[in-house]
C-alpha cells in the first residue's frame, strides 16, 4: 500500500481517537444530577436533597461497624467546621444495616454536628447509585449536581480544594 493510499485509513484512525477521547472526556467531567431523596434524621425529622439545593453538599455512606468510617470522622467534622460558614451543608447517612441505636450513641458520644440521616430501607443507598462500599461520599453543588465521588476516604487537601471552588462558584 502507497503512503498516498494509507492517508485516508490513518485520517480515519485520528477521527476515531479524536471521538473516543472526546467521549471519555465528557463522561468524565458531565455533572450528573444528584437523586432527589428524602433523608430521615435521628430525631425522626424529614428534609429533602432539594431542601438543600443552593449550598454545597457533602453526603457521606457510612456505618459504625466501619473502620474507614470510624477513622475519617473527625477529619470529615473538621472539613465541616471549616467550610460550614461559607455554606458547606454535610449529611451522614447511616447504612441499613447499622443499628439505629449504634448510629445513636456514635453521633452523641461524638457530638457529630451535622445532620444524620437513617437508610432504613436502603432507598438512599440505591438511589445514590447502589451504594455498597463504605465509607462511599458524594460532594454535591450548589445547582444540585454531583461534582464528586469518593470510595475510601478522600485525600482531604484534595477535597478542601474542591470544597472552595465550589463553595466559591
Amino acid at each position: 500500500m502507497s503512503n498516498a493510499s494509507r492517508l485516508p485509513v490513518k485520517l480515519l484512525a485520528a477521527v476515531i481517537v479524536a471521538v473516543v477521547a472526546a467521549f471519555g472526556w465528557y463522561s468524565l467531567n458531565a455533572k450528573q444530577p444528584a437523586p432527589n431523596v428524602t433523608f430521615t434524621g435521628l430525631d425522626g425529622q424529614k428534609f429533602t436533597s432539594e431542601s438543600l439545593r443552593g449550598k454545597v453538599v457533602m453526603v457521606n455512606f457510612w456505618a459504625t461497624s466501619c473502620a474507614t468510617c470510624v477513622k475519617e470522622m473527625p477529619d470529615m467534622v473538621r472539613t465541616y467546621d471549616k467550610y460550614k460558614s461559607q455554606g458547606l451543608e454535610y449529611v451522614a447517612v447511616a447504612m441499613s444495616y447499622d443499628p439505629p441505636n449504634y448510629v445513636l450513641n456514635y453521633a452523641k458520644t461524638r457530638s457529630l454536628p451535622f445532620k444524620i440521616a437513617l437508610d432504613s430501607s436502603g432507598e438512599l443507598a440505591k438511589s445514590f447509585g447502589d451504594v455498597k462500599l463504605t465509607p462511599t461520599t458524594y460532594v454535591i453543588d450548589k445547582q444540585g449536581n454531583i461534582i464528586k465521588r469518593y470510595v475510601g476516604e478522600p485525600e482531604f487537601a484534595q477535597l478542601h480544594k474542591l470544597l472552595e471552588k465550589a463553595l466559591s462558584a
